[in-house]
């Protein structure tokens, strides 16, 4: 489904939408269920279609979290996850308690603060998004940890220790350090490991 979209002028007012909003357009048709977007306070936001780059990374990635999930966890790649009324994100990698998707089929899942361990973003153009926007929103939403992938320059920087909209703790890691969280015991990797 082709749909155009524009920016509407700073200072102007705009409607807000609702997840209930997006459902019943998706159950509609007016909104395709394959469409790339997220609910942001309301306002949808476009996502690019997604490179080579960034994709090898999110993939590699997943897959080496996924061998060290213990049992009770989800490592999703993409999952639609609803954080308010007016929130509906798809981080490129979430570690999230499997009993967030005990939902209604056309709800979406809804994981509380004790439920969502580890959200990722890779990030090839939405640097200032994701460093900005996506983290204010997760640390305010209480998401233990959260990471932003650099995949040009294969620099991670993990937030943890969530408070209010900020994060006590940014820490900076290079190409060849380990990263590691304690949401997967045993789990470490270096993005040098994947080129």
């Amino acid at each position: 489904m082709n749909v155009a979209w524009t920016q509407a002028a700073e200072g102007f007012p705009r409607r807000a939408f609702t997840v209930e909003d997006v459902r019943r357009m998706i159950d509609a048709g007016v909104i395709g269920e394959d469409e790339n977007f997220e609910l942001i306070e309301g306002e949808f936001v476009m996502m690019a279609a997604k490179g080579p780059l960034h994709d090898i990374i999110k993939s590699l990635l997943a897959m080496a979290m996924v061998r060290a999930a213990p049992d009770g966890l989800v490592v999703g790649v993409e999952n639609t996850l609803q954080l308010a009324d007016d929130i509906l994100v798809d981080p490129d990698i979430c570690v999230v308690a499997r009993s967030v998707y005990n939902t209604e089929p056309k709800g979406f899942a809804r994981p509380t603060a004790k439920d969502a361990l580890l959200l990722v973003e890779v990030a090839v153009s939405s640097m200032a998004y994701d460093r900005k926007v996506k983290a204010r929103l997760y640390a305010r939403h209480g998401i233990r940890e959260f990471w932003v992938i650099d995949a040009n320059e294969r620099i991670t920087w993990v937030h943890t220790g969530p408070s209010g909209d900020n994060w006590s703790s940014i820490d900076e890691r290079r190409r060849q350090d380990q990263l590691i969280t304690p949401a997967l015991p045993g789990f470490s990797i270096s993005l040098a490991e994947l080129d």
